[in-house]
């Protein structure tokens, strides 16, 4: 069976050791990160040999945290040119095992609407990521709008992936714990805090009214949809069109229409059978989140799926070929 895969990272150490070490705190400095910096910069060795051997098809390549989105409007638009560039180059003669989400120069948003253009046509990615808040802005800020139109227009999706927190956030809310001189990285990221951020991320869009200014729109979210499966009966109550927000249409409406889900991280059925009740087989997408989890525990959870073969093909690659326009 084709297995493709979305949420999987890199870094080349030749762009992140561009990024101010002030902007990134903390984080990446544990040894477990240290560990794994080679697997992030490699794509066609390692990586290429545990798909091999794990029957993974293709995976979509997306930067990791230490990106663009930490630069300012003025150095970011040529640092992610650069990036996009490199990540073609390295996937070159491998189009049928990698393609790759453009990285954004978000402090600049009508340079990044530009570069997700330029990324498609000429690279032939298959739509952006984006990680987190801007600075302290949410993606309903209005000077987000030309990435939005850009992504509509080239009907091609936005990934939303869990960023840093805002220094502010992380000081009060994950700083000031035992052990920890600064911000504690599990509690504020991979282990809680960002995976919240994310559905509070995508529920102010809903809010804000920008899935109904955007109809066709399509949002990406992985991590067995951040937490919003579980709340979707509450939330869809607390959102009713006319209660107080700007959207015209349900939570589960928009919802079905316009996002999507990876199962990137999480490997156990529960979590995948909400997913399925709330958002539809249609829109789950079968994903590993390498290197920081294994692709032999992401098979093994797919080859536990009960469902009719017809229904896992579709989660393993039919709904990422139709949504991303991938070819077999």
């Amino acid at each position: 069976m084709r297995i493709v895969t979305l949420e999987e990272h890199i870094s080349f150490p030749e762009m992140a050791d561009q990024i101010p070490k002030a902007a990134l705190g903390s984080f990446g400095r544990s040894e477990a990160m240290q560990r794994i910096a080679p697997k992030l910069a490699d794509i066609t060795g390692e990586r290429l040999k545990s798909m091999d051997a794990n029957g993974i098809s293709m995976q979509v390549l997306s930067v990791d945290s230490s990106g663009v989105n930490l630069l300012s409007p003025q150095q970011g638009p040529a640092f992610a040119t650069q990036y996009n560039d490199l990540i073609a180059n390295r996937i070159a003669g491998f189009e049928k095992r990698f393609t790759a989400f453009a990285h954004l120069p978000m402090t600049a948003p009508f340079a990044a609407a530009d570069e997700l253009e330029r990324a498609v046509k000429e690279h032939h990615f298959c739509g952006a990521m984006i990680r987190g808040l801007t600075g302290d802005q949410f993606l309903d800020h209005p000077q987000f709008a030309p990435i939005f139109e850009r992504a509509q227009k080239l009907d091609v999706p936005i990934y939303l992936h869990p960023g840093l927190p805002p220094k502010g956030v992380a000081d009060i809310y994950y700083s000031g714990l035992p052990n920890y001189s600064g911000m504690a990285e599990a509690l504020a990221c991979y282990g809680w805090g960002w995976h919240s951020e994310t559905a509070l991320h995508v529920l102010r869009l809903l809010f804000s009214g920008i899935f109904d200014q955007y109809p066709k729109l399509k949002l990406v979210i992985g991590h067995m949809g951040e937490m919003l499966p579980m709340m979707m009966a509450r939330s869809e109550k607390a959102f009713k069109p006319g209660n107080g927000g700007a959207n015209v249409r349900t939570l589960t409406d928009t919802f079905r229409s316009q996002v999507y889900l990876t199962t990137s991280g999480f490997f156990t059925q529960p979590p995948l059978k909400i997913a399925l009740d709330t958002f539809g087989i249609d829109h789950v997408m079968f994903s590993v989140d390498y290197p920081f989890s294994t692709n032999e525990m992401g098979i093994e959870f797919l080859n536990e799926i009960d469902l009719p073969d017809e229904e896992v093909a579709r989660i393993a690659h039919g709904n990422a070929d139709k949504l991303l326009n991938l070819k077999a």
